[in-house]
């Protein structure tokens, strides 16, 4: 581990981090609003950390250790977390802890929200708000390699550290050129959201803010009743659209952009999952029907929207599920465990998770029958080794631990049982509401300070899955020796 190499990577991130602050500062000063200082205090602290790290840093970095690429990726998760709550704190709108639940939040694409009256925050802060949706939402890393100058082979490191899912999700042989590729697919979705919201009718800021929270699938809205305040069909539609296309791996677009649109149509982890919310959208909305006598319409409307917006982990909200029956809760509940593709902006356990664990399971059913018979597990084309098989099924085994223990560690701190198990699935999940008080229409406001910060490690370790967080905490991880 070379600490100068990490403090090096970590400056050139804190003065990035500078940059994107000085956009809301901007604008703060632009609209005269009162919180100029808070935003102007963040970007020096940005700059000067930028400046300090790399002064005590080591600027010839032509590749990084496996280690190293995780420390790099994981604190600079943190850092950027720390960093980007000063608006929040200096501005007095939030307390510390609340300020770093926010700020973790957006980054992660969680879209929980501690602040109970939104539309009281100045435009600046709004805008800030959706800015760490958009910049976590496809990578902080992801981003930061696409963006600066090439650093050599340490930048694979990182990438994969950050992508999420069992596949690979690069389809071009750079790693620069493929994080440059993704980013740039990423930027003509969120000008597509935004422009085809501004058409429907919405202010042009406030088209962009909900383009950022729809693609990098994160649920901020300006307004306290988040997409229910519109009413409107057309937008949901709208949303409901760009929240599916978020939903799937962005290398699959990659590789459609130079390979043919057959990609996305023969993609069989994207068909299955418009294929669960297809199914989950018909039962949510025949049980609303039945048992709550909704007209039909009206029902595949809403069951359709919030089955979107649940599975892509967006969070977004057009009614209070919260008052829906049981039986649609559970399945709302179950899509927030799922969520989207592997490669994806959206987080939960990943539809591709999901599809090898039922093969291996198939695969070890079979071999009990046919002991002889060599049984492959493949999707989408490719077969899969045994090492990325038992990869998934740890994967599996301890997203379900760390769901169950954030669960007991609220309900020790107070928090209602079932309330305590939908956070911790929704939070490991990046979804944001969750259900009773916590539910569609709430905030995180009302958890305990403890409660809190253990959200705030369940988002960033949802949205990092887990093992790269995990192992900063193994002593020998920071030893100096040679080796991984």
């Amino acid at each position: 581990m070379d600490f100068r190499v990490v403090s090096y990577l970590l400056g050139r991130l804190s003065v990035a981090c500078g940059i994107v602050l000085s956009v809301p500062f901007g604008m703060a000063v632009l609209y005269k609003e009162e919180n100029i200082n808070a935003f102007g205090w963040a970007v020096i602290v940005c700059l000067l950390a930028g400046t300090i790290l790399k002064y005590f840093g080591k600027t010839n970095v032509h590749t990084l250790t496996v280690r190293e690429g995780m420390a790099v990726t994981v604190l600079g998760w943190v850092m950027a977390t720390f960093l980007g709550m000063i608006p929040y704190a200096a501005g007095g709108y939030l307390s510390v802890l609340d300020s770093v639940v926010e700020t973790v939040s957006g980054f992660s694409g969680t879209g929980a929200t501690v602040i109970d009256d939104i539309e009281a925050l100045p435009q600046s802060l709004l805008l800030w708000r959706s800015l760490t949706h958009w910049f976590g939402g496809l990578g902080i890393i992801v981003i930061f390699i696409a963006l600066f100058p090439r650093f050599g082979k340490g930048a694979v490191r990182m990438f994969n550290t950050e992508s999420t899912g069992p596949t690979d999700s690069r389809f071009l042989p750079q790693v620069k050129e493929m994080a440059l590729a993704l980013f740039t697919v990423y930027v003509i979705f969120t000008l597509a959201c935004t422009l085809v919201l501004w058409a429907c009718g919405l202010d042009f800021l406030i088209a962009a803010e909900h383009a950022f929270s729809t693609i990098a699938t994160g649920g901020f809205s300006p307004y306290n009743d988040s997409i229910a305040h519109f009413n409107s069909p057309l937008i949901e539609g709208v949303l409901a659209f760009f929240m599916l296309i978020s939903s799937a791996n962005f290398g699959m677009y990659v590789a459609a952009w130079r390979r043919g649109a057959h990609i996305i149509r023969k993609d069989t982890e994207f068909r299955m999952y418009l294929s669960v919310v297809a199914v989950s959208t018909a039962l949510m909305a025949g049980n609303l029907i039945l048992t709550l006598g909704w007209d039909g319409t009206y029902a595949v409307r809403e069951a359709f929207f919030q089955a979107v917006s649940i599975s892509s982990s967006t969070g977004f909200v057009s009614c209070d599920f919260d008052q829906w029956p049981a039986f649609s809760k559970y399945i709302l509940l179950f899509l927030m465990f799922l969520g989207g593709c592997a490669g994806s902006t959206a987080g939960g356990l990943k539809v591709t998770r999901l599809m090898l664990l039922l093969k291996t399971a198939r695969a070890l059913l079979r071999q009990k029958v046919y002991p002889r018979e060599v049984i492959a597990v493949s999707s989408n084309g490719t077969e899969f080794s045994e090492d990325v098989l038992y990869g998934v099924v740890r994967f599996f085994l301890v997203y379900v631990l760390l769901d169950i223990l954030w669960a007991v560690l609220l309900v020790w701190d107070g928090v209602p049982t079932f309330e305590a198990v939908g956070v911790s699935i929704s939070t490991m999940g990046s979804c944001g509401p969750s259900f009773g008080i916590f539910g569609a229409t709430c905030t995180y406001s009302a958890l305990p300070p403890f409660s809190k910060a253990v959200v705030a490690l369940s988002m960033l370790m949802g949205r990092l899955e887990s093992f790269s967080v995990l192992v900063l905490f193994l002593p020998s991880f920071w030893h100096r020796r040679q080796g991984w």
